[in-house]
């Protein structure tokens, strides 16, 4: 029975008992963990092979004969680049190989936006400019921009991805500059966006000639059942619209080998790869190319990494069932919450009764849960409803999953039961 049909009494007896389970829960000293989508341990140990692939006998040159331990290779060896241009389905010469973090290419870029601009006068020159966030969204996405002074702007998440009438109007302003998407499995909801909403971003008509879409394909082989999504490639619905040099394409080997040890790489049309590595000539020598060797030859190719991809899906796949089939068990005939159900990615987004996320944060914490820090999945950290929760199921092993979510979902009842007594 859904909560609000519930009368005062059985409210108060509901409470009454849920209070009850709470109090135990703290009495067990807990301490679990669902805030970031880190990989476990039994995914990073998926690739501890790749540490015995070079060693002193090795051949240390890649395939053009560029010794690796030495520098040169500014744009990334030559594999290692097809190796992305295949995963990214571009062509090579568009594809540059970074280190780690793709998002270290994100912040470079914006930082090159700021300092020289790209396509008009550097932004930094530009007054007051800002960028469109579709939310609930990546974090780290609103810190960057809000670390260069960018204006940030809400932008509705929809079922097949962001708004795109909203994006459209906003794009009118020419103080709008650009926005930041993971198109597959976006974080936090785990939504990719349709074929529909990918061409409306190619057919974008922006007053800002120095608009830019940087395309984070996080969790581009992410899936983790057998119905994947598809997502359609962004550079091909571009070519329609000629509007191709608007597109910053990144993704990383991050979650697929070593969280801290992996590889990344920017897809982008030839006016803009030859734009960064005019300013990559001054800016480095190389990046680490024994890890680009490393990686291709564990992996080979495309089809290496979707072999390997699903050894990760058979790790992640229960812990997404654990906690989706939790809410469903907890929550699911309460009327008090709602949550997204991905086909991949990281995260799952669990969204409470309005007003009500922060107290369900507080009191997790209090009994030993950490969540991501609720509101972070909007534009300076206030979720204008305060009702969106991300949940990161990756770290934890199934057993403290489902603890975790036991005991998440008797805080969503409390702090439910108790909005209802005080209407």
């Amino acid at each position: 029975m859904q909560f609000s049909e519930l009368s005062r009494e059985e409210l108060l007896n509901l409470r009454e008992e849920l209070l009850k389970q709470y109090e135990e829960f703290k009495g067990n000293n807990l301490k679990l963990d669902m805030s970031r989508g880190k990989p476990n341990k039994e995914q990073l140990d998926l690739c501890n092979d790749m540490m015995d692939i070079l060693n002193s006998k090795s051949d240390m040159k890649d395939a053009d004969g560029i010794e690796t331990r030495n520098y040169g290779g500014l744009l990334g060896i030559s594999e290692c680049r097809e190796l992305f241009a295949e995963l990214m389905e571009v062509e090579t010469k568009n594809v540059i190989v970074y280190g780690v973090a793709s998002l270290t290419i994100m912040y470079d870029y914006l930082a090159q936006c700021m300092l020289f601009g790209c396509g008009d006068k550097p932004w930094c020159q530009q007054g007051k400019i800002k960028f469109l966030c579709p939310c609930p969204g990546y974090d780290r996405h609103f810190g960057m921009l809000k670390h260069f002074g960018i204006e940030l702007v809400n932008i509705k998440m929809n079922e097949d991805g962001p708004d795109m009438d909203s994006v459209e109007e906003y794009v009118k302003d020419s103080t709008v500059k650009g926005v930041i998407v993971v198109p597959k499995y976006s974080n936090p909801e785990g939504i990719t966006f349709s074929d529909e909403v990918v061409r409306r971003f190619a057919a974008l008509k922006p007053a800002a000639k120095d608009f830019r879409v940087i395309w984070d394909n996080a969790y581009i082989v992410h899936d983790i059942n057998d119905t994947p999504d598809t997502l359609l490639n962004v550079f091909d619905a571009a070519r329609e619209y000629g509007s191709e040099d608007m597109f910053i394409e990144v993704c990383s080997t991050s979650k697929i080998s070593f969280a801290g040890a992996g590889v990344s790489a920017v897809a982008a049309s030839d006016k803009n790869i030859e734009a960064m590595k005019n300013r990559m000539t001054i800016q480095m020598i190389s990046q680490d190319k024994v890890n680009q060797l490393r990686h291709v030859r564990y992996f080979r190719n495309l089809d290496g990494i979707k072999t390997h991809m699903k050894k990760h899906a058979a790790i992640l796949r229960p812990k997404f069932e654990a906690v989706v089939n939790g809410f469903e068990k907890e929550l699911g005939e309460a009327g008090i919450a709602h949550w997204s159900k991905p086909n991949g990615g990281y995260f799952v987004s669990l969204y409470v009764m309005d007003g009500c996320a922060k107290k369900v944060g507080q009191m997790c914490s209090e009994a030993g849960l950490t969540l991501t820090t609720v509101g972070a999945t909007y534009p300076y950290g206030i979720d204008p409803d305060d009702s969106n929760i991300r949940i990161a199921p990756s770290f934890p092993d199934v057993d403290e999953l489902n603890l975790a979510v036991e005991l998440l979902c008797i805080c969503v009842k409390l702090v439910s039961v108790e909005k209802l007594l005080n209407k």
